[in-house]
């Protein structure tokens, strides 16, 4: 791919007198075959609402607004957000917000049940943006997300390589790596390649709500020091005897010679339900 597929991206930014700002990960994504990736993976029928975080120059958002009923566009830059609200003032199903997606909720910005959430979105600020989509009202049916490609493997990943990201994220929902992006696609480039990474949401996560403080606790404890095994991981987060950390996880059916990342999404929903009703 030839540095072509930069010139608007660049152009723009040069007459507009903006340096992206490295701090807040901004990389425009301005290849037309990977936006497309994009909107093809999110599903969006023409009646959808859409989600996009991060919205930049609005590239993206001119895409899927071409798919979408109506695209509610959030940036954090003002600078950004002003050039995406003129670029895109002439599309009635299309609206720019200036703000923090972490600070408002899906409801304030008057988003349904069943939005989808189409965004390219930094490294540095994925799990937050992750936690506040699958722990908002109301839930979003799909997210589509593109991110750093290390990130990605990380969320689909499966025994026993599975990560806290991972675990967090497959309780709220099914998740697959759609696409590839390489570094050359965006501009600035950045030094590492994204990927685009599909997650169906489920009606309900698969913990009851009630329960998943207790679960995360769990996870966390167990994810602490993922190359130890878990009776010692167990220990130390739990703040319990070896020897009564080891008992829980016999009580699981769980090998306390085990370690973190081994363990599948429905072992640490088995094992969450025996630490609570130990009310440990």
């Amino acid at each position: 791919m030839s540095d072509t597929s930069h010139r608007d991206a660049a152009t723009t930014l040069r007459s507009s007198g903006i340096r992206p700002r490295h701090r807040l990960g901004q990389n425009f994504l301005d290849d037309p075959e990977a936006l497309q990736r994009i909107v093809d993976a999110a599903g969006i029928q023409n009646g959808d609402v859409v989600l996009e975080i991060g919205c930049g120059l609005g590239t993206l958002t001119r895409c899927l607004a071409q798919a979408a009923h109506t695209v509610v566009a959030i940036e954090l830059d003002g600078r950004l957000a002003a050039i995406a609200q003129e670029a895109l003032a002439a599309l009635r199903n299309v609206r720019v917000i200036c703000g923090d997606f972490l600070k408002v909720s899906p409801r304030e910005l008057g988003l349904p049940p069943g939005y989808i959430v189409a965004a390219n979105i930094p490294y540095y600020i994925t799990s937050p943006i992750l936690r506040h989509l699958l722990e908002s009202e109301p839930m979003p049916r799909r997210c589509v997300l593109t991110l750093q490609k290390e990130v990605a493997d990380r969320i689909c990943a499966t025994p026993p390589h599975m990560s806290l990201l991972a675990v967090s994220v497959q309780v709220y929902g099914s998740t697959e790596l759609v696409a590839r992006i390489p570094a050359v696609a965006f501009f600035p480039t950045p030094k590492v390649d994204s990927a685009v990474v599909r997650v169906e949401c489920h009606d309900q996560p698969m913990v009851h709500p009630d329960h998943l403080p207790v679960f995360f606790k769990v996870v966390k404890a167990g994810f602490r020091q993922p190359r130890k095994m878990l009776r010692n991981t167990f220990a130390t987060g739990l703040s319990l005897p070896t020897a009564d950390a080891q008992a829980l996880l016999v009580e699981a059916g769980i090998d306390p010679r085990r370690r973190a990342e081994t363990l599948s999404l429905q072992e640490w929903i088995h094992l969450s339900e025996v630490v609570s009703r130990r009310s440990v």
